[in-house]
């Protein structure tokens, strides 16, 4: 089985530069998910909601007359009477909703990474609460990408900023400790929080290469699996 969520990652990096700055690429990758839990073929349950358009993904920064922040992805039931908005390549289709069942937040860690670990753990408990503020126990997911390469190129326009320069770390010699601090301070806060370890130098060729591609496959098939028999326990009604 081909994963979205994974080929999109691999897209962020591959054939082209990375752009930091970007907020649309954690969205991009957290709308694959829906798509992702509707290829696995295990619960009617799901697929029958997706099917018929009662639950779709949340395009808008917020849910309809609710104050919480969306997130990067999230997926729920229809506003009765809402707009549904069909994208192509999709099979989950979008629109308003009124209640957040899936909730996903994604951050990206390709270098500096202690440096900003702080603010992303912060961001990532700050919408774990914003999930729930929203109403209902959604099920929570944090997509995490860690970079583990040799080196390391970010870019402020034109100009570059090579890691090894300096007191700046290579992304391999700051990745174990920046999952560590994850697993201690974000990880227990989400249902599934899903690490993906890649490395990506962000200089051209503009390669990508999984650390391990058969582990992270399993290990992500695995989490949305979770997802899916968590989805079923809270929200077959």
């Amino acid at each position: 089985m081909t994963y979205r969520v994974l080929e999109r990652f691999r897209s962020l990096f591959e054939g082209g530069r990375y752009r930091h700055r970007d907020s649309s690429l954690g969205d991009s990758v957290a709308l694959c998910l829906p798509e992702d839990l509707y290829g696995l073929g295990t619960s009617s349950l799901l697929h029958n909601r997706i099917d018929s358009g009662e639950r779709v993904v949340n395009l808008a920064n917020r849910l309809q007359g609710v104050t919480a922040r969306r997130g990067d992805g999230t997926f729920g039931e229809l506003v009765p009477g809402g707009k549904v908005i069909e994208a192509p390549g999709f099979i989950v289709k979008r629109g308003p909703i009124a209640t957040v069942e899936i909730g996903t937040e994604v951050k990206i860690l390709a270098n500096s990474m202690i440096k900003q670990i702080d603010r992303v753990i912060s961001g990532l408990l700050d919408q774990r609460k914003q999930f729930d503020a929203a109403g209902g126990t959604p099920v929570s997911v944090a997509i995490v990408g860690i970079n583990q390469a040799d080196r390391y190129t970010s870019y402020e326009g034109e100009r570059a900023y090579p890691t090894g320069v300096g007191d700046k770390k290579h992304p391999f010699q700051e990745a174990a400790d920046a999952e560590r601090r994850l697993l201690i301070k974000a990880a227990p806060s989400f249902d599934e929080f899903i690490i993906l370890r890649y490395k990506a130098r962000n200089e051209p060729p503009f390669e990508f290469q999984w650390v391990n591609a058969a582990r992270c496959e399993q290990d992500y098939a695995a989490a949305i699996t979770r997802v899916v028999r968590k989805y079923e326990v809270k929200f077959s009604r």
